[in-house]
């Protein structure tokens, strides 16, 4: 049975202003801004790879990039409809993934926490095609968030009665009313491809279920939540969670 997460709305619908405020409940926890840890040293890429490139999933569902043996591992749960994430990917991403992931000394974990509807069909969207492209479709929302947002917004009238669908005709008209089937065909995602990807209503399930009991285990109550090395840092921006991963030895 499909269970979406209790902090978050289950409509499908999703109000633009909710989408462009901060998702994060949790308070920063940085305690300095200085390195003080042992760096560790780079690690070289496969021959004729970034490290950036190295992808899988995991165990637990996430799109893992970079070296899998990195001493310092950074995990992300972030929404595709979280305003907060979007400005992460914004302002911090390419700095994380050219100065840090393809050193080869961290290495980068995204998992989903699904906030509403229109969010769990993007998290489905985004593993239409293969490991490598999750990470990168998944940045290319939130680098176009608002015209994504806006977009979805004004397909909103249409999911009222998309409940009423069956199953593996549901998800797809969601991606269709708002925009999402274009978006990422324009993204090397086809709709025919999105269209039978979206139909696999166990998929979608198993998406939705793991954001609730992972975020239930693991306590976290607000994205971008971010983790180093297994511990929870909480809410965090680039500017913030750069000297954590400094600290770490990632220097």
């Amino acid at each position: 049975m499909l269970r979406l997460p209790r902090f978050a709305p289950t409509a499908l619908a999703l109000p633009l202003a909710l989408a462009l405020a901060a998702c994060g409940e949790k308070d920063a926890v940085s305690e300095s801004g200085a390195p003080t840890g042992e760096p560790v040293a780079a690690v070289a890429a496969p021959a004729g790879q970034q490290w950036a490139d190295v992808a899988t999933v995991t165990p637990e569902g996430g799109a893992l990039i970079g070296n899998p043996n990195a001493p310092i591992k950074l995990m992300e749960f972030g929404s595709l409809t979280c305003g907060a994430c979007a400005q992460f990917a914004q302002t911090g991403f390419e700095h994380l993934r050219d100065k840090y992931i393809n050193s080869g000394r961290v290495s980068f974990e995204l998992r989903n926490q699904v906030h509403n509807g229109i969010d769990l069909v993007m998290a489905r969207m985004v593993r239409c095609s293969t490991p490598e492209a999750i990470v990168p479709l998944s940045e290319q929302v939130w680098m176009n968030f608002e015209p994504v947002m806006e977009r979805a917004q004004q397909g909103a009238a249409a999911l009222e009665n998309m409940g009423q669908l069956p199953e593996n005709q549901r998800y797809a008209a969601v991606a269709e009313a708002t925009g999402l089937l274009d978006f990422f065909a324009a993204r090397g995602i086809s709709k025919d491809q999105a269209r039978a990807c979206l139909a696999d209503g166990k998929a979608v399930e198993e998406i939705a279920n793991r954001s609730t009991a992972q975020s239930e285990e693991l306590n976290v109550t607000g994205t971008p939540t971010f983790f180093i090395n297994g511990r929870n840092v909480g809410t965090q921006g680039w500017a913030t969670l750069e000297p954590m991963l400094q600290e770490a030895g990632a220097r």
